[in-house]
């Protein structure tokens, strides 16, 4: 079930020219950084309000943040929703006639699984769902 906003994601063209705006705006002293290669991007992220913010810089020129970059430029691109039970509200969702992008969980940022909503099924937003990933034996959560 979903039950809070995880994060906001914003595209932005150059990671460190985007956290640098942000730094002198929410006067930010840390940023989580980490790539994310199955997504084909670079996370910038940190916390404001007890919401975290996510800027998101393409790390290849055929990634889908760099597609929504050539489009529409840079500004907020997502919002995402924490849920426990992704799958099952993947299912949810699909029963109900909402398009997907993506059916199955993917691997996300912050150790994450992840899917998105498309948004012509969403009044134009790009829904994003994300849950914590389960821990393997052999490698802790970080």
């Amino acid at each position: 079930m979903l039950n809070a906003v995880d994060h906001i994601g914003i595209a932005v063209a150059n990671i460190d020219d985007a956290m640098e705006l942000y730094r002198r705006i929410f006067a930010v002293s840390e940023f989580h950084r980490e790539t994310v290669d199955e997504q084909g991007v670079h996370i910038a992220s940190f916390t404001v309000g007890g919401v975290r913010i996510e800027l998101t810089a393409p790390s290849r020129p055929d990634s889908p943040i760099a597609t929504f970059l050539a489009k529409r430029g840079e500004g907020i691109h997502h919002v995402a929703f924490r849920t426990d039970a992704i799958t099952a509200d993947l299912q949810r969702m699909q029963d109900q006639d909402i398009r997907l992008i993506n059916t199955t969980p993917q691997p996300g940022a912050h150790n994450m699984q992840i899917a998105f909503l498309h948004p012509k099924s969403t009044g134009g937003v790009l829904m994003e769902l994300c849950a914590p990933a389960s821990p393997s034996p052999s490698s802790p959560l970080e």
